[in-house]
């Protein structure tokens, strides 16, 4: 009977599988493969929108809510299907007689039932997966976004960040411009600023929005990158005209506190035309911006601009060593001192010292050091990386001159050596000499834009002002650059040829010159003697020679097309060869301070000359007959001198003058009455005389100004009979304090030196020089006021400017009974410097209070003495002035 239990064992199971539930069983392995095949297409769905989601967060996206509950829900979907599927598997596994025959048919019935169940939710899910528009959103902007910066930041002075930061929580200070020089670090300071936003506990601002401008401005380009950053979907505004585009930017700015850093301006900005909204309108809203060029911050109408200089000399070797490294610096002893000499040759500016420092850094041998010192100080383009990555980019500034006027102006100045300073009054004749401003026809008019120029060039970082904004500078490397630019990017590199304390130059370098167009000699440059004459079919200038007292034989004879020769400041030059008198196209020559007896008659050939400048040659005794009056082109004649020559037959020489169609600007010493009678007697003469100088003229006891209208510069020198300085037709009234004929107000008249004018007694018609800049009167022994008081009873000139308004140099020296300068106190707005010294009876300075609110003073300097003796009628005057002085010694 033990057969029996088995059989009636699978008799019951068979009597639990009969009826509907077989059915389900019988087409259980069907539906789960139906089921398997229905997740994996699930799972590609998923798949598919899973990497549509990774996309989109690569764009710094965030998945929506619903594509992330529905990715959630299938994965937990696939882990049920597949627990559904291995127990199914495992009851199919364990079934016996056939596919009817399950040891558990209940239980198997109820999985069955639950696999259709779940074919109808992986479908559900397919389907919505199936069709997702959009997978994810742009994630809510941060306020502030890190921009990187270098990982061994330049430890440069934090002045320029305290002050741009603390005028950023200055809420009267909207708009702030940031300005310098190209690589000097402007970009830096903008991140650091940046990334100070940071710090959790600014929350002044909701936003600061980054964008770096290009050149030219590419407006759209600005307002995708603000729309972007303010997180505006592309629905709004893809596509749409430029007012569109700023509306939207406009409507969400007007809701928030913003701080908008724009980096690398070229021009000024239209910004409500960008969509900004107008700062101060109940918001406390910055914007600041980088420059190359102050005229930009002006143009933004920056309520504060800050000049981002140069890194000092500790600073600057500090960054250089840090791009160098510490391998190279430590790999010979020499090395050190080499970086600190490569440095130097940087001037500070942070760009060359990285650039530099980066072409040196797999330098480990002293002289593979000292071989790139030497191509940095004689031809710095072929240090690598010095044309791609440093001279391009200062060029930028270079391009955004406005004309080729400007840009030849700044060019020119690398003909000058480094560091030197250049006296901008020189500098713009031989601009006029050049041609480069030859659209102006009037000799002022075209001072006054090379002037202009020049601010231009100051203001574009191009240039330096130094001694009181007279000279000029160009930063090492961008003269460098420059003339890079002037040598066509080094593609012609005699062009240009500049020589500087090089020694004797042979005869086979001056051969290589024949290509040049300016030629510079400066210091210790002299040429040895040529066999042959030198060949300069292109040159057109010709400058320096500083230390060349002869030169060689037919150096000047193939100088076809040369316009420019100056060889001021040769103390060594004595002789001028009269080949330059063959010099036809010679438009310009200067020959001051050189040590030239005669001047070669055949410089009358010169019919194009329109500059003949021959200041301060002190052993000049004469010129010869008709010279100057055969210049027929001539506009500038300028002999001034301190010196007098009884030899120099001075009335013969302003006939001569007087005869010249064009000349228009006249400066010239007298030394007598009769010189100074015959200048006085030519209208032509009076209107044409820029420069006076009145050397020892005796028996002159007075002087009548009035015709002198135009003259800009007059210095009275040893005239001790001179006893009055006065205005023709006031000779019996005093003159007014309100002047009423307007050509007798000497609105040119910009400096006036006397010395040693022993019995003059004032200069009351100073209150007629309404402009005058700078005032010296030394040795006049019986001067007591520069100024009487019944003429300083009112102190405006027509014109509405005050006496002294324009003054900034005034110097006072040994007028022992001097007591008055003007009758009353003057605000003294433009004056800079005082140099007082043996003035013992002078005991009041003609300041009101006004003086203490001036930004120009500078010093006051003087004997500590008559500092102490001063009188003030304001106590707050005095100590507000005693921080400017700087005591002297004594005569």
């Amino acid at each position: 009977m033990d057969f029996v239990s088995p059989v009636l064992y699978v008799a019951s199971r068979i009597c639990n599988c009969v009826g509907g539930r077989a059915d389900h069983l019988r087409r259980l392995p069907q539906k789960l493969n139906s089921l398997r095949a229905a997740m994996e297409k699930l799972n590609n769905v998923y798949k598919d929108v899973k990497e549509r989601v990774e996309r989109e967060e690569n764009l710094e996206k965030k998945r929506t809510h619903v594509v992330g509950g529905w990715m959630e829900r299938v994965e937990a979907m696939e882990k049920e299907v597949n627990e559904l599927l291995d127990r199914c598997d495992e009851e199919i596994q364990k079934k016996c007689l056939g596919i009817y025959c399950f040891k558990n048919c209940r239980a198997t019935y109820k999985l069955a039932k639950m696999v259709p169940e779940k074919m109808d939710a992986v479908a559900e899910l397919q389907s919505e997966g199936s069709n997702f528009q959009e997978v994810a959103v742009p994630l809510p902007s941060p306020r502030v976004i890190e921009r990187p910066l270098d990982e061994k930041p330049v430890a440069g002075p934090d002045s320029p960040f305290r002050e741009v930061w603390r005028y950023l929580q200055d809420k009267q200070v909207g708009t702030i411009g940031i300005y310098g020089m190209g690589g000097v670090g402007k970009t830096t300071l903008l991140k650091k600023i940046n990334n100070k936003f940071l710090q959790s506990s600014i929350k002044a601002f909701d936003i600061v929005i980054w964008v770096v401008l290009s050149r030219p401005t590419d407006l759209e380009r600005v307002q995708e990158t603000i729309l972007d950053r303010l997180g505006i979907t592309d629905d709004r505004w893809k596509g749409r005209e430029e007012e569109k585009k700023a509306q939207e930017i406009r409507r969400v700015l007007k809701t928030k506190n913003f701080v908008l850093l724009l980096d690398d301006i070229w021009e000024p900005l239209d910004l409500l035309r960008m969509g900004i909204p107008p700062l101060g309108d109940g918001n406390e809203s910055k914007i600041v911006f980088t420059t190359r060029s102050e005229d930009v911050c002006r143009g933004m109408a920056a309520r504060k601009s800050i000049k981002v200089e140069c890194l000092e000399e500790k600073e600057a070797l500090s960054l250089f060593q840090a791009k160098v490294g510490e391998d190279t610096l430590n790999s010979h002893p020499d090395i050190q001192k080499l970086a600190e000499m490569v440095a130097k040759e940087c001037k500070g500016l942070p760009l060359a010292l990285i650039v530099i420092a980066r072409a040196m850094a797999s330098a480990k041998t002293p002289e593979e050091w000292e071989r790139n010192l030497q191509k940095l100080r004689m031809h710095p383009k072929d240090v690598a990386g010095t044309e791609n990555d440093l001279f391009s980019v200062l060029a930028f500034s270079y391009d955004c001159l406005p004309d080729e006027a400007t840009r030849s102006c700044f060019l020119y100045c690398t003909l000058f050596p480094e560091d030197y300073q250049i006296h901008s009054e020189p500098l713009i004749q031989l601009w006029i000499g050049e041609g480069f401003l030859d659209e102006y026809d009037d000799m002022q008019e075209a001072r006054n834009q090379g002037g202009e120029i020049i601010q231009m060039l100051k203001r574009a970082c191009l240039l330096e002002a130094v001694r009181e904004g007279e000279y000029l500078k160009m930063h090492d490397v961008i003269r460098d650059m420059a003339l890079w630019l002037a040598c066509e990017k080094g593609k012609k590199k005699n062009k240009f040829v500049v020589k500087d304390g090089v020694g004797v130059i042979r005869a086979q370098e001056v051969e290589k010159w024949k290509d040049a167009q300016r030629i510079s000699l400066w210091n210790e440059t002299k040429i040895e003697e040529l066999r042959e004459p030198p060949q300069f079919p292109n040159t057109e200038t010709l400058i320096g020679c500083s230390m060349m007292s002869t030169f060689p034989s037919g150096f000047f004879t193939n100088m076809s097309i040369i316009r420019v020769l100056d060889f001021s400041n040769n103390r060594t030059l004595k002789l001028l060869p009269a080949e330059i008198g063959n010099l036809a196209t010679l438009q310009y020559l200067n020959l001051s301070c050189t040590r030239i007896i005669h001047l070669p008659i055949q410089l009358k050939n010169l019919k194009k000359l329109r500059f003949l400048i021959l200041d301060w040659i002190f052993p000049l005794a004469s010129l010869a007959n008709l010279m100057v009056s055969s210049l027929s082109s001539l506009q500038l004649f300028s002999m001034k001198s301190l010196s007098s020559h009884p030899q120099m037959d001075e009335i013969m020489l302003l006939e001569e003058l007087e005869q010249l169609e064009h000349i228009n600007d006249i400066s010239i010493r007298l030394t007598s009455i009769q010189s100074i009678q015959r200048l006085f007697e030519s209208h032509k003469l009076t209107r044409t005389t820029k420069s006076l100088n009145l050397v020892q003229c005796k028996g002159v006891n007075q002087v009548q100004l009035l015709s002198l209208s135009c003259i800009k510069n007059l210095i009275l020198v040893g005239c001790v009979e001179l006893e009055e300085v006065k205005i023709i037709h006031f000779e019996k009234q005093v003159v007014p304090s309100k002047f009423h004929n307007p050509q007798c107000c000497f609105n040119h008249l910009l400096s006036v030196e006397i010395n040693a004018c022993k019995k003059l007694l004032n200069l009351n018609w100073l209150i007629h020089a309404a402009k005058l800049q700078s005032l010296g009167i030394q040795h006049c022994e019986i001067m007591e006021k520069v100024i009487e008081d019944e003429r300083s009873e009112g102190s405006e000139i027509e014109s509405g400017l005050s006496v002294f308004s324009r003054l900034i140099y005034l110097t006072l020296i040994d007028l022992s009974k001097l007591e008055s300068i003007y009758g009353h106190a003057l605000p003294f707005p433009s004056l800079k410097r005082i140099f007082v010294l043996g003035c013992p009876r002078l005991k009041k300075l003609p300041f009101d209070s006004n003086i203490c609110m001036s930004k120009q003073l500078e010093k006051i300097m003087g004997e500590q003495e008559w500092w102490h003796g001063l009188g003030w009628e304001d106590q707050t005057v005095m100590h507000n002035l005693t921080p400017y002085f700087q005591p002297r010694r004594s005569l």
